[in-house]
């Protein structure tokens, strides 16, 4: 019988920020003995059916899902949406939105570096990016890659060795955070809009990492957020020290919210999240999601 470990929260190849194909993933979940996992990609569900396949040749159990970018109270907030119909025309008309709006800001975010003396290209963007909206990491990503091999000083605090395994996200914060010198309007979809229509998508909207740099989540923002359907919240992810993850658990009992868990793997932007590191993902939590769905 296979292990009782889960992981709803994983990046494939198909996010623009990912390393891992989905085929790649759902081997190594059968390597970790893991019984269920979800691929939540940025704004796309690219990543299916093809993983569904695969997982049922594996026997490793495939929860659809996406990882969705939205804004509240001019923060960005990640709603994902495990057990989400990936074939819905509303998922698609969202992702579409999405898409567009993140373009829009990754071409304003790359026009403000230009003004600010770096040297980077909207082509360069798109080209990493490939067919998915480049995100802020992807942009920094690029940047850092190219001041390696350059030496170039501006970037000597990002690539100390112990700063350079997150090194694109302390760009991130230090360029692209609200007030910082290449911060745009964020031009995300606003979450209460998008728990609206969730119910129609067959999804049970779970909120990831609330405890995130740029979410700073609070209660009063998950009463809100539990009273336009939201179910569940990401309780253990590596975003997380223990203590946070005790203080949301608190929370989500307190709303009747489902606890979940997930890694937020990546692979190389994110080389301190080695697949399966998440020791508090219990398949009793896809059984009370199951009961939340629509």
């Amino acid at each position: 019988m296979m292990a009782s470990l889960i992981d709803l929260h994983i990046h494939s190849s198909k996010s623009s920020d990912g390393d891992f194909s989905p085929f790649h993933i759902v081997q190594l979940a059968k390597e970790k003995k893991m019984r269920a996992i979800s691929i939540a990609d940025h704004d796309t569900v690219a990543a299916y059916p093809e993983t569904l396949r695969y997982g049922k040749k594996a026997d490793v159990e495939i929860i659809p899902s996406m990882e969705l970018t939205t804004i509240f109270e001019e923060r960005e907030f990640h709603l994902l949406l495990p057990f989400v119909d990936w074939k819905s025309r509303i998922v698609a008309d969202l992702i579409s939105q999405v898409a567009k709006r993140r373009i829009k800001e990754a071409r304003e975010r790359v026009k403000k570096l230009q003004e600010l003396g770096f040297d980077i290209t909207w082509r360069e963007v798109q080209k990493e990016a490939g067919p998915f909206p480049p995100l802020g990491v992807t942009i920094a990503q690029i940047l850092l890659l190219k001041a390696e091999k350059e030496n170039d000083s501006k970037f000597w605090k990002y690539l100390e060795e112990k700063n350079r395994p997150l090194a694109p996200y302390y760009f991130y914060k230090d360029y692209f955070m609200d007030g910082k010198p290449a911060s745009v309007p964020r031009q995300n979809l606003p979450i209460l809009d998008v728990l609206d229509v969730i119910p129609l998508t067959g999804a049970v909207p779970v909120l990831a990492h609330p405890g995130a740099y740029f979410q700073k989540t609070k209660k009063k923002d998950l009463v809100v957020l539990k009273d336009k359907g939201l179910q569940g919240l990401e309780v253990y992810t590596s975003y997380h020290a223990s203590e946070q993850s005790e203080l949301y658990n608190k929370m989500a009992r307190e709303l009747d919210l489902v606890p979940t868990a997930g890694s937020d793997f990546h692979g190389t932007i994110k080389p301190h999240i080695p697949f399966g590191s998440l020791n508090h993902g219990w398949y009793w939590m896809v059984e009370e999601l199951k009961k939340r769905r629509p």
